[in-house]
């Protein structure tokens, strides 16, 4: 009888066995299903407007152009400008138009281009301190509304170490490297050599411009160049030097009367001295019958001009018929603007 009850209580144990395996099968496959669904539901929107109004609307990103990185950087660069819109945007803002409020090609194509010329000095001193002073005046540059184009001129030598400092500056750029014939005596014979050679560049190739020779050892405010942009045949402004060794500033600029320059003055801040030079007739501003009525040395980075008169002179008023001394240096009756 024993043995009976034993063979029967087997079928039964079994049974449940097999009973709480199907549960435990089903109850992993529940965990498994809810933690795959939540797992995909993370990735899902918030809301279900939100959902249609993202795959209704289709995104449509713009091309990078350099004037959109350029608007923003100059705001922080120029306190004095504002993020209000004008007010045709603004009306069309309210009415709920799109409104594009950044450069495009069209602007830029009507801005003068703007050509500005930087030479270089030699010497392992000035080498050393060349790479910081061409890094300064690119970081400028870019922020300037194009068309810009740099010209950086400077013997064949020192090329290659600032090919590579231009290159990565973002920046357009040209390179001119020359082989000096004969070793200068001076900084400034230098310079005035360098200046010729981007010059001839630029009528060989008739970049027509704004031209404006920029010292890399100068600060420059982007407001600068945007004024010299509208200059139409030559301009000129006061330019100020500092000199940190002999703790001296000088301001040099132009004498107007109304729109022409009739003279010149330089003023010295810390005696508080001036002198000055008036052009009265017209010999006095001929180079050829006045050569020792100017009395004062003209810094080049106080001028800029169309660089049209280099091959088109008669344009500007400029008879051919005038010797020219020196390509670098031009006579006050040519500047118009101040």
């Amino acid at each position: 009888m024993g043995t009976g009850a034993v063979a029967v209580a087997a079928p039964d144990r079994a049974k449940q066995r097999r009973a709480g395996g199907h549960l435990w099968k089903k109850a992993l496959l529940h965990f498994s299903l809810c933690f795959v669904m939540g797992f995909f539901t993370g990735f899902a929107p918030s809301s279900s407007s939100s959902w249609k109004s993202a795959a209704a609307t289709p995104q449509h990103h713009p091309p990078h152009r350099p004037g959109d990185r350029l608007a923003a950087s100059r705001v922080a660069v120029d306190a004095r400008a504002t993020l209000s819109p004008p007010a045709e945007a603004a009306d069309a803002l309210s009415a709920g138009a799109t409104v594009d409020l950044g450069d495009d090609e069209e602007d830029a194509a009507q801005r003068r281009l703007l050509i500005v010329v930087t030479t270089t000095r030699s010497g392992p001193g000035e080498r050393r301190r060349r790479r910081g002073e061409l890094l300064r005046l690119a970081h400028t540059l870019r922020l300037v509304r194009p068309p810009v184009v740099w010209v950086v001129v400077e013997p064949a030598a020192d090329a290659p170490a600032t090919a590579e400092v231009l290159r990565g500056t973002g920046v357009m750029y040209r390179h001119l490297a020359f082989k000096p014939e004969d070793n200068f005596t001076t900084a400034d014979a230098e310079a005035h050599v360098q200046r010729n050679a981007a010059l001839a560049h630029v009528e060989k190739h008739r970049l027509a411009g704004v031209l404006h020779f920029a010292d890399a050892a100068g600060v420059y405010d982007v407001g600068f160049f945007e004024q010299i942009r509208q200059i139409e045949a030559f301009g000129t402004w006061p330019v100020a030097t500092m000199s940190a060794g002999e703790k001296k500033v000088v301001v040099e600029g132009p004498l107007c009367s109304a729109s022409k320059v009739v003279g010149w003055f330089s003023r010295d801040f810390n005696d508080g001295t001036t002198r000055s030079v008036t052009y009265n007739t017209e010999a006095d501003l001929n180079p050829a019958g006045a050569a020792g009525t100017r009395a004062h040395t003209i810094d080049v980075s106080g001028f800029a001009f169309n660089s049209s008169i280099l091959w088109d002179p008669e344009r500007w008023g400029r008879p051919t018929s005038l010797p020219d001394t020196s390509q670098v240096s031009p006579t006050p009756p040519l500047w118009r603007e101040c």
